[in-house]
């Protein structure tokens, strides 16, 4: 769905799954939203006992953001992986690897 206004927490993300994209946020799927510059991602999950909330930011690079078709896109296991550790999951390489701790 494009870029997501990243201040939104937990309630304000799953109220946008239920109201944009139609869809049970409590149902157990996975909702990843990116913010407008890309390097932020959030993450909701409610796996039947309460709702959690995963941020990410990426030091350097962006996430690779798959297009959405009607506002929803359906990841495997494995390309969520590649998009969360910043690897292109459509051509797995990472995109930038830190140099030095410092």
């Amino acid at each position: 769905m494009g870029h997501t206004d990243m201040r939104k927490g937990m309630q304000g993300l799953a109220l946008m799954v239920q109201q944009q994209l139609h869809r049970d946020p409590h149902g157990g799927d996975l909702f990843v939203f990116r913010g407008r510059i890309g390097s932020l991602v959030k993450i909701i999950w409610h796996d039947g006992l309460g709702m959690s909330l995963y941020a990410k930011r990426l030091e350097k690079g962006r996430f690779v953001w798959p297009s959405a078709k009607d506002g929803v896109v359906s990841l495997t296991a494995s390309q969520l992986a590649c998009l969360l550790e910043g690897i292109d999951w459509r051509n797995p390489q990472y995109s930038w690897r830190p140099a030095s701790a410092g």
